[in-house]
């Protein structure tokens, strides 16, 4: 599995200022709408409602939203930047600024647990979050987060 296989060029998106959690999955229905035809609604609901099992930020400035609904045919991915770090509730207490969300079918077994692994390889590596950070152009984020290879493949 590879990052450009779950996440359409449609589905990055930079955002200037998020004032809240609740705005980061309305923001995250939306392009998930855009770029997939789910339904927005549904797409906030179900991650509000695993956010409410344990948040999902990973630290470092990370965070990876991530919900199965029944309305999705397999798994897809959505990423937005910050340009200003938003309070998440991570691990390390710090603000995030990166956000890679999976939505995938109910009955996705692996292959969710294959995307996460990836995104989460992926967004370990600080020279990626580094250059995601200095970059804030929709497809140049796309072809960052596309183009690197995690030494471990999912």
């Amino acid at each position: 599995m590879e990052i450009g296989q779950i996440l359409q060029p449609s589905a990055v998106k930079t955002i200037s200022s998020c004032t809240s959690k609740k705005r980061l999955f309305h923001d995250l229905g939306e392009l998930a709408e855009t770029s997939y035809g789910l339904n927005p609604s549904a797409v906030i609901d179900a991650l509000i409602q695993r956010e409410g099992l344990g948040p999902t930020g990973v630290g470092q400035g990370v965070a990876l939203p991530h919900a199965r609904m029944a309305d999705a045919t397999d798994v897809k991915g959505i990423f937005l930047r910050l340009e200003k770090a938003l309070p998440f509730d991570s691990v390390d207490r710090q603000p995030v600024d990166l956000i890679f969300a999976l939505i995938a079918p109910e009955n996705a077994g692996v292959d969710h647990l294959k995307a996460l692994a990836l995104v989460s390889r992926t967004l370990r590596d600080n020279a990626i979050c580094a250059k995601l950070r200095a970059n804030s152009e929709p497809a140049t984020l796309h072809t960052i987060l596309t183009e690197f290879q995690p030494s471990q493949a999912a």
